[in-house]
């Protein structure tokens, strides 16, 4: 938000900074940080912590992971560290390990100051530059070990001229303040010259942020796309869980694609030309991310809890929390109009497909895909033998649930209800749920019958889902068909922001015969830069086109290659009616697509019928 302030939120204010002044009664004494922008040219930011007076010998940590699943150890980008008392002595500061300190001499008050290399672009990273700041603030913070739930008060200083601050945290003045360090690292912070808009839905206040080229994107179609998205998402939640959240855009020219979630707000990038001509592709990271609101960041495993900032926090409940966001998120967006039955039928087709054509679907459950997110930045763990994804199993698993309720409840409940109950009885009482037997326990509740075969079978199990068994309920079924496509004689991948790197070459094939090797890294593909969007580029080859890669190799040195594509025999899958399709199964497929439990009245018609 813009420091200036608007007249009618000045009470608003005036209580929340009331608030403040009890928070920070001597009871409650608050760590003070400023992050100086002091050198975007180089990346630099100079970070002040002020404590107040406390115990002699204080542990600072500086988080080993931060938006993804993997450890990135943010202490290798610390150029220095220093401490001093409150009257400017020097103090000793001990390294514990590598990024851990320890300082002593602090009883009176101390000032621990550091300086970080801050250069890491898009929703999961920090990065400072000449254009603009985007602050993960785990990623820059360190914390008190024995202080990490008091309250936080931050400033900024050294902002170059013209640069606004954009972040979910409440501001007093100049100080922008939470509750503790958690909460004020789940805020992501911009600071540059962004655009802005704010409008208001169903009683909240929404702020939308948008880093691009004032030619790159239309900020009314945005907000419109907004209106429909949190009206849709809240209605079908029964909930609104804030009175004020932001959405946060970049949408830069170069590679970009992915958001990031947090509890008021949401951070999202995508690539320029993926928005002027995939509207659609916005909508659907918009919405899986605002989702998340409720979905992860409230309704949470308790594996997930407490955050442990110094290691990897493993759950086996990542196919519900992420996959089943995303069939909440398709729900949504039929709901408010962003996607239709044919599109959304098509894209289901398109992820069954996804996951059978990975062999380790029938080694990998859903469980175990979530207890290795964690080795998701090495190449050959995401290699189609190795591994499947619990976002794709899980968003699977989120329509087989939902119809695996419909049918054992008689159409009385839907996955709806499941994450309702969810919110209530555990969200709303400030508790966590208890990985895939939460979600087993919140199932069976709203449908009233015993559903643990499903569970055993698919989510903890490897066994193959019958989906004409699922999908006769709402009068579809699945076929699939196989048709030569074209075959580009690799495959690649491309880690947060790591380069594209080759994990696996058809043998024999022309990428082989031209010399590419698992392991080079693609720097150009067809003239253009290798990145997020790289799989359409490739996707819209056909069988004896050229292509031609520009790749840096596993020793180092560049090279550009050529060869013409190939093809290869693949399975296809599509959704279609049964031959003779019921009104009982109509009914239970419109209320499906509307993703609500069917109404009484057909319910009660069917029981009669039975």
């Amino acid at each position: 938000m813009r420091h200036s302030i608007p007249a009618h939120s000045m009470l608003h204010i005036l209580r929340r900074a009331l608030l403040w002044g009890i928070l920070l009664s001597p009871s409650h004494a608050a760590t003070d940080y400023t992050i100086s922008l002091s050198n975007p040219g180089k990346h630099f930011v100079e970070v002040q912590i002020v404590l107040p007076e406390g115990r002699s010998e204080r542990q600072f940590q500086l988080p080993v992971w931060n938006a993804l699943y993997q450890i990135r150890d943010f202490a290798q980008y610390v150029n220095w560290i220093r401490a001093k008392d409150r009257a400017g002595r020097p103090l000793p500061i001990i390294q514990l390990d590598k990024s851990q300190w320890r300082i002593v001499g602090a009883e009176n008050g101390a000032v621990l100051q550091y300086e970080m290399f801050v250069d890491s672009p898009g929703p999961f990273g920090a990065q400072l530059n000449t254009h603009h700041a985007f602050l993960n603030l785990a990623q820059i913070l360190m914390y008190p070990v024995d202080a990490r739930d008091s309250p936080i008060a931050l400033r900024f200083s050294q902002i170059p001229a013209g640069w606004h601050v954009a972040t979910p945290l409440r501001s007093n003045s100049d100080t922008f303040v939470a509750d503790n360090y958690d909460r004020a690292v789940d805020s992501p912070v911009e600071i540059g010259d962004f655009q802005e808009n704010d409008f208001e839905e169903g009683g909240a206040r929404y702020q939308v942020v948008v880093d691009a080229q004032p030619s790159d994107f239309d900020m009314a179609k945005i907000t419109a796309m907004l209106h429909k998205i949190v009206a849709a998402a809240t209605s079908w939640m029964d909930d609104r869980p804030y009175d004020r959240y932001m959405f946060l855009y970049h949408f830069p020219r170069g590679p970009a694609g992915g958001g990031m979630e947090h509890s008021y707000s949401t951070a999202i990038a995508v690539n320029a030309d993926v928005v002027a001509k995939s509207p659609e592709a916005l909508a659907s990271v918009t919405v899986h991310e605002f989702f998340h609101l409720w979905n992860v960041k409230r309704i949470r495993p308790q594996t997930l809890e407490p955050i442990d900032f110094t290691r990897e926090n493993y759950t086996r409940a990542l196919w519900f929390s992420e996959g089943c966001t995303s069939t909440a998120a398709d729900i949504i967006q039929l709901r408010g109009g962003l996607l239709d039955e044919r599109h959304f039928e098509e894209d289901l087709a398109v992820q069954i497909g996804e996951l059978q054509r990975r062999p380790a679907h029938l080694t990998q459950s859903a469980e175990e895909s979530s207890l290795d997110a964690w080795l998701e930045g090495d190449a050959y763990y995401r290699r189609p033998e190795r591994s499947i994804s619990y976002y794709n199993k899980g968003e699977l698993l989120g329509v087989a649930l939902d119809l695996a309720v419909r049918e054992a409840s008689h159409g009385q409940a839907s996955l709806r209800e499941v994450f309702q109950w969810m919110n209530q009885n555990y969200a709303k009482k400030h508790l966590f749920f208890s990985d895939s037997d939460g979600v087993r326990q919140a199932a069976e509740a709203v449908s009233h019958a015993d559903l643990g075969w499903f569970f055993t079978k698919y989510v903890a199990g490897t066994e193959e889902i019958p989906w004409n068994d699922f999908f006769r309920g709402v009068g579809l079924r699945l076929s699939q068909s196989t048709t030569s496509v074209a075959d580009a004689g690799f495959s690649a991948s491309r880690n947060f922001d790591a380069p594209m790197t080759v994990t696996a070459v058809t043998e024999g094939g022309g990428a082989e015969i031209a010399g590419l090797q698992v392991g080079d890294v693609i720097l150009e593909i067809n003239g253009k830069t290798a990145g997020q969007e790289a799989s359409e580029t490739t996707a819209r080859l056909s069988a004896g086109d050229a292509i031609s890669l520009k790749i840096r190799g596993r020793r180092g040195g560049e090279r550009d290659l050529k060869w013409k594509v190939g093809s290869r025999q693949e399975t296809f899958y599509e959704l279609n009616d049964l031959e003779n399709v019921n009104a009982e199964q109509r009914a239970r497929r419109a209320a499906w697509l509307k993703g609500e439990a069917e109404a009484p009245s057909q319910t009660r018609s069917k029981s009669r019928s039975n």
